[in-house]
């Protein structure tokens, strides 16, 4: 359990600090991703799609807004575009994420520990509540990329990965796409009212989540 927290905490430390260089430098900005899009929207969808798929990827390395780049997506190149481009975009990023952390995680853990039995531990602990974390977390920033690498630290396999993913992000960016293909600039409504929801929903499954869990160690 230790070992599993001072991976996460490493984890998050990492997108957090690169969270607030791209915050602090100015750089990808709400208002300058809209003004990017703006301007691309005359030129061919595949261009604005590409843009989409490449801002979703490099959010594994550097933090963007997530939500906003799916809800612009809707809202620029209507909902089954944007559908496709956010799905290629989100899964590459997750994808590349756990073959990288499959790759060279265990050199990372060994530098947290060089105890076999709590690396045995962790490994354990995250596959058997791995797939609830992939599945619910879009609630959190951070938590997806996060959630996907110690996928592959863990040795998750990749079939239970994409399953556990697929639950968790599809219906995900369905919402948020439609709610974006529904809004505009003039009346962005339903894109609040979908982040909101889905928001809330995903916080009161992660409630439930753990408070199963805690019913369950304590019956154990």
């Amino acid at each position: 359990m230790k070992l599993l927290f001072k991976t996460v905490l490493t984890l998050f430390i990492i997108f957090t600090t690169m969270l607030l260089i791209i915050k602090f430098s100015g750089l990808l900005s709400v208002e300058e991703i809209k003004q990017i899009f703006t301007n691309l929207k005359s030129q061919p969808s595949y261009i604005l799609g590409s843009l989409i798929v490449i801002l979703l990827f490099i959010d594994l390395f550097i933090a963007v807004p997530t939500m906003t780049i799916i809800l612009l997506a809707g809202y620029f190149i209507g909902f089954e575009l944007a559908l496709f481009y956010t799905f290629i975009g989100l899964l590459s990023a997750s994808l590349t994420g756990y073959f990288l952390s499959k790759k060279y995680g265990e050199k990372v853990l060994d530098k947290l520990s060089s105890k076999e039995s709590q690396k045995l531990e962790m490994k354990e602990l995250f596959n058997k509540h791995g797939v609830l974390v992939l599945v619910l977390s879009r609630a959190v920033p951070m938590l997806p990329e996060v959630s996907s690498c110690l996928a592959g630290v863990c040795n998750m396999s990749l079939k239970r990965f994409i399953t556990a993913w697929l639950i968790g992000t599809l219906p995900y960016i369905t919402v948020i796409t439609y709610a974006g293909s529904i809004s505009n600039f003039d009346n962005p409504i339903p894109a609040i009212i979908a982040a909101v929801s889905i928001t809330i929903l995903l916080w009161i499954m992660w409630f439930i989540f753990i408070k199963i869990d805690r019913i369950r160690n304590r019956c154990c």
